[in-house]
C-alpha cells in the first residue's frame, strides 16, 4: 500500500511519487546500466547537439567513458523525424521496409522534392548522390569536404541548398534510404553504411513502441503519440499487440511494460538532466509530471530548444549550463540553502574537476 492507501497493481491507482519513481528507474536514471542496453532501450538519444545526447548517455550508463561513448553507434534521423545517436545494430529498426532501403529513384515523392525551393531534378539528384556514396567509399568525410566534392563537379548554390539543406535535404535522404551513416562526433561527418536486411515496418514499429512502454513506462496513450509524433489512433493499434499492465495515476489510464527494474531508493534529491533528455521529451511537455506548468518556457524555447533541467526531487526548478569550471544555474523559484546544496552535490558526482555552481535567477 502507498502512503495514500492506494496499491499498484493492474487496473490500479498508484500515487504521483510512485509514478515518479517508476519513470526514474525505468529510465536508468536511479541505477545505470550497460552502455548499449541503455542506448537500444531508450531507442537512442535526440542529437541536434550531441553534447546533449552524450551527457544523457551519462548520466544512464555505467563505467561511462568518454573515449569509446561513440563506438558502435551512428547518428541520423530516427525518431520524430529528428536527428538521434543510435546502435548501428537498430539501424534495420529505425530505417525498416517503408524507408525505400537502398532505392535509387529520385522520382519517388518525398518531403524534400516537394518543397517549393527544391532545386534538385532527378537527374541531379541521382547523380551527385551517386559522387557522394562513391566519394565515401574511400572513408569517411566531412560535410564540408563533400560540399567541395559536388561543387568542383559543377553542383550550382540552389541544388547544394538542397542536397545539405540545414534540416536534411539530399544528404538526409542518403541516410534514410541506407546509404549513408552519420558518425557520432561534433564534426558534422558521414561514412557509408553497412549493408542490413531491414525490419518489416510493421514489426519495427512495434518494437519500437514495445521499448517505449517498457522504459519510458508507465506512460499514457497521448504519452507516446506525442514521443512518436504520431496519432493516438496509431498508438492504440499497437498497444492492442502488447501484454501490457494498466494503471491510473491522478485520472491518466497508464501503460507500462516490466522493465525487470523496481526503484528501490528514493527520489534524488537533485539530477542534471541532458538538454533534449528522454524523460523531458518522453512524455507531452503539457502533462509532464516532472515540468510544473509554470516554469514550461524556461525549459521549452519558442525557437525548440529544450533546456537542460536541474530537478529537484523530481520536479524541474531551474536550468543549467556548463562551461569550463563555471556551472550556471537559474533558479526558476529561490533555491534553500539545502537545495543549493544538493546542486552542488550533484554537480561534484559528474564532474571531476572543481566546478563552481553560481545561482541566478531566471
Amino acid at each position: 500500500k502507498s502512503a495514500g492507501g492506494c496499491a499498484y497493481q493492474k487496473g490500479e491507482c498508484m500515487e504521483r511519487n510512485e509514478l515518479v519513481l517508476l519513470r526514474l528507474s525505468n529510465q536508468y536514471l536511479l541505477h545505470a546500466g550497460e552502455r548499449m542496453r541503455v542506448l537500444r532501450a531508450m531507442n537512442g538519444f535526440q542529437a541536434q547537439f550531441l553534447s546533449n545526447a552524450l551527457h544523457a548517455m551519462r548520466l544512464r550508463c555505467a563505467a561511462y567513458d568518454n573515449a569509446h561513448a561513440a563506438d558502435g553507434l551512428v547518428k541520423g534521423w530516427t525518431l520524430r523525424g529528428t536527428m538521434h545517436i543510435f546502435a548501428e545494430a537498430d539501424l534495420p529498426l529505425f530505417l525498416h521496409s517503408g524507408c525505400q532501403y537502398r532505392s535509387r529513384d529520385w522520382t519517388l515523392p518525398s518531403f524534400w522534392n516537394q518543397r517549393p525551393d527544391w532545386a534538385l531534378t532527378p537527374q541531379r539528384q541521382a547523380y551527385f548522390s551517386d559522387l557522394i556514396v562513391d566519394a565515401l567509399a574511400q572513408g569517411p568525410l566531412t560535410r564540408e569536404s563533400l560540399k567541395d566534392r559536388c561543387r568542383a563537379a559543377g553542383m550550382t548554390q540552389a541544388e547544394e541548398d538542397s542536397m545539405f539543406h540545414p534540416w536534411g535535404g539530399g544528404i538526409r535522404e542518403l541516410c534514410e534510404r541506407g546509404f549513408l551513416c552519420g558518425m557520432v562526433s561534433e564534426e558534422k561527418a558521414f561514412r557509408l553504411c553497412p549493408a542490413f536486411t531491414p525490419m518489416e515496418e510493421r514489426d519495427a514499429l512495434l518494437e519500437q513502441t514495445r521499448r517505449y512502454f517498457t522504459n519510458y513506462g508507465p506512460a499514457s496513450i497521448r504519452d507516446a503519440a506525442y514521443y512518436f509524433d504520431t496519432s493516438q489512433a496509431e498508438i492504440k493499434k499497437r498497444l492492442a499487440r502488447l501484454p501490457v499492465e494498466v494503471a491510473e495515476c491522478e485520472g491518466q489510464r497508464l501503460f507500462s511494460l516490466h522493465s525487470g527494474r523496481m526503484p528501490e531508493q528514493a527520489i534524488p534529491d537533485c539530477l542534471l538532466l541532458a538538454g533534449f533528455d528522454p524523460l523531458v521529451l518522453g512524455y507531452e511537455k503539457k502533462q509532464s509530471i516532472f515540468l510544473p506548468q509554470e516554469y514550461l518556457r524556461g525549459i521549452f524555447s519558442l525557437s525548440g530548444i529544450v533546456m537542460p533541467p536541474v530537478l529537484l526531487h523530481g520536479s524541474a526548478a531551474g536550468r543549467w549550463k556548463h562551461s569550463g569550471k563555471r556551472l550556471l544555474i537559474t533558479q526558476f523559484r529561490p533555491f534553500s540553502q539545502e537545495e543549493r546544496g544538493f546542486a552542488e552535490a550533484a554537480a561534484a558526482q559528474l564532474w571531476d574537476e572543481a566546478v563552481q555552481p553560481v545561482f541566478q535567477d531566471a
